[in-house]
């Protein structure tokens, strides 16, 4: 879950950067979270949520239930303008107003419904937070049972970005995507923008009539004739709301299941990805039936930040995935399985992060293994390992290595790193070690089915693991062991770390050339996959030569690799061993792609001591492209350098 006169500059003041070795992390403020209560138990637990901090909404007293859009895609203003209407559950009787969250949305006029005619109604927008948004609190008379809200959003919402036609792929129409975890739907519409909360959606929309609207929800199969209605039946959180509108072709892959991307892509995306449906069967043959109706894919222009998105119905997705040979689709697999955790069982608060995104994890992980072998299972799992150990090492708050984030968390986009991603399956890991696969499956399935549509906790997690598994195999694993996951800090010492053999052959080849006299030339490479690449790349020595490096890309191009995954570590380890060859292909790389898994760690290198240069140029040149959740992190990065 898980961020804008351009100088140029050539290739002398590229060779001139120096090599620093400084590092240094951008602290991102945010408010404070309410107090928590203690945790019911013996042992020494992390304090908590007991509500979602990064909420002004009261949807403890009033929850809304579904939402209603009709608006207008505007991309001349960049703006969607229309109306919101909220229906709603009074929890409190006594509630007199319904309180959303909002960012930066014009907000035109507030009415509520009483028995059956609409009528104006009073309400009052807050003061606006830089993280936050505003609280927007409308009136609610006796006998209201809707809110209708008119609006616009910002040109500049956080959760919208808008394309001019060059910045697509085809070069000839804009295109605008949303993207909302964790709290940017409140930019996008006036919502309780909580994973507390859950809602059905409809909507219409109107678009240029040469443009196609996709959401996350049943597609519209009428004509491409700008207007398109929508409607998703099933309940989700806010930050599931999404839209994309743009120069679109569908591919099917299956009957169930395509692909929509511009057309210059959509084929090679639609061949790419032709494994989803046996990812469908291995998950749902595991874990139970999909419950979304159809599952389809919106491979977005390079400028998204994220791998991949799991909006319910259709999962976005970076092109950085197509890779030619399916060495990356890991990130489908991720996303499909979110199908299942996350969408369907969804983390209460964002300090439980872990429950979306170390479940999933797992659940993809098992996927890879039925559908591609568990070879490259176990390797995937390795190389999600190595790159945790180095994010706790360099961790500078000790508490963000826990499972459950302490209550003070700063913003929610801080809860998607790699310890909720990857600590979290390997928390999976250890119990399906322990408990043997078969009744471990069993539990999982029996988690999703009872907590279905519903949004959960750690302690929840806790509690029907404890009832449901431990409690019928109480010698299999001691509280103490699962609480040291759970709610303690860095790995435990119960982690098994996976044993790959073909990185074990990888290593004695690296071994073997690097005490040696011959050329990179005569490594036997031949038959490496992307993961045995990456393993290569990510082994090679701290104190490796620019005249090594150079023998490598002599003998393998990789400064012009064509496999983003494979280009990134090789960057990685350029900027770290100064090999200035491969600076300019990084800047190329910096300016086309805006994936923040690329994005972040590339520009902390780059502004090691007198290299911020290089990188601040090199921002100012790619800003325009990068989404606005990738542009405001980057620039937290360089000011941080200051």
């Amino acid at each position: 879950m898980r961020t804008r006169s351009l100088a140029a500059f050539g290739l002398a003041a590229v060779a001139a950067i120096s090599c620093g070795r400084t590092k240094s992390g951008a602290d991102v403020p945010a408010p404070t979270a309410a107090e928590a209560p203690a945790l019911v138990g013996s042992k020494p637990q992390a304090a908590f949520v007991a509500r979602d901090p990064f909420t002004y909404s009261n949807y403890d007293a009033v929850r809304v239930t579904d939402l209603a859009l009709d608006i207008d895609v505007m991309f001349d203003a960049k703006v969607i303008d229309g109306a919101a209407i909220l229906a709603f559950e009074r929890l409190d009787p006594t509630a007199a107003q319904l309180v959303l969250d909002s960012n930066d949305l014009d907000i035109k006029s507030a009415q509520v419904l009483i028995d059956g005619a609409w009528a104006a109604t009073t309400y009052a927008l807050g003061a606006d937070d830089e993280n936050l948004g505003s609280r927007l609190a409308v009136d609610l008379p006796a006998g209201a049972s809707k809110v209708k809200i008119a609006y616009r959003t910002n040109p500049h919402a956080e959760g919208l970005q808008w394309l001019a036609p060059e910045q697509t792929g085809g070069k000839k129409h804009p295109f605008m995507y949303s993207q909302n975890q964790a709290i940017n739907a409140r930019s996008m519409a006036p919502v309780q923008d909580t994973p507390a909360v859950r809602m059905t959606y409809s909507a219409t929309v109107r678009t240029p009539k040469e443009l196609v609207a996709v959401m996350s929800a049943g597609q519209d199969a009428g004509p491409r004739d700008g207007e398109y209605r929508f409607s998703m039946p099933q309940p989700v959180p806010a930050y599931l709301l999404a839209i994309a509108v743009g120069d679109l072709e569908f591919r099917p892959i299956s009957d169930t299941i395509g692909v929509y991307a511009e057309p210059d892509v959509v084929d090679a995306a639609a061949r790419e990805f032709a494994d989803t449906p046996r990812m469908e069967t291995a998950i749902a043959a595991l874990y139970g039936p999909y419950r979304w109706g159809r599952y389809d894919l919106l491979v977005l222009p390079p400028s998204f930040p994220f791998g991949g998105m799991e909006n319910p119905r259709l999962s976005f997705l970076t092109p950085t995935l197509i890779a030619g040979d399916k060495s990356l689709v890991g990130t489908v697999a991720h996303e499909l399985a979110h199908s299942w955790s996350g969408n369907l069982v969804t983390n209460k608060s964002w300090s439980d992060a872990w429950l979306n995104e170390g479940v999933t994890s797992y659940v993809e992980n098992r996927a890879m293994e039925a559908v591609f072998g568990r070879d490259r299972a176990v390797m995937e799992q390795a190389l999600a390992l190595a790159d945790l150990k180095k994010e706790i090492e360099a961790a500078e708050r000790p508490e963000m290595t826990q499972l459950r984030l302490p209550a003070d968390l700063e913003h929610p986009d801080d809860a998607f790193s790699d310890v909720a991603y990857v600590k979290g399956q390997f928390f999976l890991h250890f119990l399906e070690a322990r408990y043997g696969r078969a009744a471990f499956d069993a539990f999982l399935k029996s988690w999703f089915d009872a907590f279905a549509f519903k949004a959960a906790t750690t302690d929840d997690f806790r509690a029907y693991l404890m009832k449901s598994l431990v409690a019928k195999n109480p010698d299999a694993a001691s509280e103490t062991e699962i609480d040291a996951w759970l709610f303690g800090q860095g790995l435990p010492s119960t982690l098994a770390a996976p044993v790959s053999a073909a990185f074990d052959r990888v290593e004695a080849a690296l071994t073997a050339w690097t005490s040696g006299n011959e050329s990179a030339a005569a490594i036997k490479t031949d038959g490496w996959t992307t993961q045995e690449w990456l393993h290569f790349i990510n082994s090679l020595p701290a104190d490796f030569s620019a005249d090594r490096m150079k023998d490598l890309d002599l003998a393998f191009d990789l400064s012009n690799s064509k496999n983003s995954e494979i280009a990134f570590a090789w960057y990685m380890k350029s900027i770290d061993a100064c090999y200035a060859p491969a600076l300019p292909a990084i800047e190329a790389f910096l300016t086309r792609v805006g994936r923040g898994k690329f994005l972040y760690p590339l520009y902390e290198e780059l502004t090691k001591e007198n290299e911020r240069a290089f990188a601040e140029r090199v921002f100012e040149k790619a800003r325009p492209l990068y989404h606005p959740i990738a542009e405001r992190r980057v620039a937290e990065i360089l000011q941080a350098r200051n």
